[in-house]
């Protein structure tokens, strides 16, 4: 071989191996080199509606990246737009583009915080769920409010807000209303545990009859430590057979939470929830009560109070009292101070 013809295989080699190294460089740099600088994790979320470019929207608002080459190279070839997987999900400082697009097809999502808030409603806590998770608050009401599955669980359409503990729970942002039910069941099952099953039936109740009383004595008192004191004060009257007459159930049988003043009108209202009118518990909670709510009617206070009525200086207290004429006195103050503030409705 001439001296010429080995000159130019060399050349040739030497450019095909420049050129592969320039090429894998590229691919390098593309693909496993940072590409992504946000300042700390940030995260996108991936709904049903999403495809690649509403993805890549999300990525290049919250990722910052330096480019997207090497990702839209790889959703191209592995075909991102049929391998769409909902939730959310991390982009972390000098993330490279091979890692997150395997997070995304992969379906390595991130949890997310639920907090489930003692509300008064179910249709609130619906909407509220859904302003945290994916799941439209129609979707996840049609499903509290279905007869069959409310009965599969062992509810119905009164109790089945004593199924929610409140409290903030790790959860996927697309978990779906039926997962999400699953999940609610579990806790309920944790808190129920037996020593406050056996506590329940102690004061001779079922955990959901707990759970109506300690709605009420939540609906009483924002106070904490006024409400061991209204839920013993609600169990002597339900050991006695005393209607237990509190206002706020006469509130929920109206549906009218913004009454200040509960008049004799009010008090006639006809209603399974209205405890002037019916002895014993309402059908079912009047709210979802709070961890602080049911641990008070568990560890009630023991008293002989009977009957209890706001402070007339409006500090969101009560005085509490055993015997009707002094009940009766304290209930003169209270009027008094709200015809001063012309409070009539």
């Amino acid at each position: 071989m001439s001296k010429k013809s080995k000159r130019i295989i060399i050349g040739l080699l030497v450019t095909l191996f420049v050129l592969g190294a320039t090429g894998a460089s590229f691919l390098y740099y593309h693909l496993f080199y940072p590409q992504f600088g946000p300042s700390q994790t940030t995260y996108i979320y991936i709904d049903r509606d999403d495809n690649a470019d509403s993805i890549f929207d999300k990525i290049k608002a919250n990722g910052n990246p330096n480019s997207l080459t090497g990702l839209k190279w790889m959703a191209q070839y592995r075909k991102l737009g049929n391998n769409i997987r909902t939730g959310k999900y991390a982009i972390r400082p000098d993330d490279n583009a091979y890692n997150l697009y395997n997070r995304l097809t992969r379906g390595f999502k991130e949890p997310v915080n639920l907090t489930i808030g003692s509300v008064r409603t179910i249709d609130n806590l619906s909407r509220n769920i859904s302003k945290q998770l994916m799941i439209d608050s129609l979707e996840i009401a049609t499903l509290i409010h279905d007869s069959a599955f409310q009965t599969s669980l062992g509810y119905n359409e009164a109790t089945i807000g004593s199924l929610f503990i409140p409290d903030t729970y790790q959860v996927y942002w697309d978990v779906s209303a039926a997962d999400l039910m699953k999940r609610m069941q579990q806790e309920h099952t944790k808190f129920w545990n037996k020593e406050r099953r056996e506590k329940a039936e102690a004061i001779g109740m079922t955990p959901q009859e707990v759970a109506t009383l300690a709605s009420i004595v939540e609906e009483e008192t924002n106070n904490n430590e006024e409400k061991p004191v209204v839920a013993g004060l609600y169990i002597n009257r339900l050991k006695r057979g005393i209607p237990l007459q509190a206002d706020p159930t006469v509130k929920f049988a109206m549906q009218d939470f913004g009454l200040r003043r509960i008049t004799n009108e009010h008090l006639k209202y006809v209603s399974p929830y209205n405890t002037y009118l019916n002895a014993g518990l309402p059908p079912g909670p009047i709210r979802i009560p709070s961890k602080r709510g049911l641990e008070s009617v568990l560890n009630h206070a023991s008293h002989n109070y009977l009957y209890m009525c706001a402070k007339e200086d409006f500090s969101g207290t009560h005085n509490f009292a055993t015997t009707l004429s002094e009940h009766n006195r304290n209930a003169r103050k209270y009027w008094n101070a709200l015809n001063q503030r012309k409070i009539f409705k």
